[in-house]
């Protein structure tokens, strides 16, 4: 964690998408871009935000090193080869530049202690770092291409998660079509939805890593984003 002047807000680093061609105006160009539900929901939850696109995994640790606290973002379905899987028909296109960055992130940011937040996808990676597998797809998902949808969670007694959110169920905003399959190495499942997906892990104290596979930054509620806030100061 970097050395913060007493009373400063926490630096939350946010992993980027990484896109081959966006337009805006009169631009058509490559763009490392972050829905802007991200950093409202840092800023918010009194943290301020900084993007951190895919770069050399080898310069992972460096930038966490002048971070307060890390929060892998959501976004494409990660590499089955990653987790020893071949991809099924409905698995999306691999994103291997952004899988080998944000990789390297969770791994930089366990090593050092620093707070590390998974969002959707960041969740799954965080699982398939500590050797997790994934379902690539839900049977029986309802959720419509582009729209995201709400379902319940409930969490875990006596989890992190639990101790943020301690209802005993929540309506979340979710939009995936995968989930935590094989649980990775010492990571606690700490929420379930309704059918029994888990919707969110944890590994145990004295670390600070929370995964959650709704999307947080669609809806009001800071809990999750303020308590990782907490743990960056």
């Amino acid at each position: 964690m970097s050395e913060n002047a007493r009373g400063a807000r926490p630096l939350i680093g946010v992993s980027t998408y990484l896109e081959p061609e966006v337009s805006w105006g009169v631009w058509r160009l490559p763009a490392a871009l972050l829905p802007a539900g991200y950093p409202r929901l840092v800023q918010a939850a009194g943290g301020i935000t900084a993007m951190v696109p895919p770069d050399d995994p080898g310069c992972a640790a460096a930038v966490v090193a002048r971070l307060d606290g890390v929060v892998v973002a959501g976004g494409p379905d990660v590499e089955p080869a990653r987790y020893g899987a071949r991809p099924e028909e409905r698995t999306g296109p691999p994103a291997r530049e952004r899988d080998a960055w944000e990789l390297a992130l969770i791994e930089a940011a366990l090593a050092s202690g620093t707070p590390l937040l998974g969002i959707c996808r960041g969740m799954q990676l965080l699982n398939v770092a500590l050797g997790g597998t994934l379902v690539q797809h839900l049977d029986g998902h309802r959720e419509q291409v582009g729209v995201f949808g709400t379902h319940t969670v409930k969490p875990v007694p006596g989890t992190l998660y639990e101790s943020i959110v301690p209802d005993a169920s929540t309506d979340v905003p979710t939009y995936h079509h995968q989930s935590v399959d094989r649980v990775g190495r010492n990571l606690v499942v700490s929420a379930y939805a309704e059918d029994g997906t888990a919707e969110a892990l944890e590994l145990p104290a004295p670390a600070w890593a929370l995964g959650v596979q709704w999307h947080p930054e669609m809806g009001e509620d800071t809990r999750v984003m303020a308590a990782l806030v907490r743990a960056a100061s």
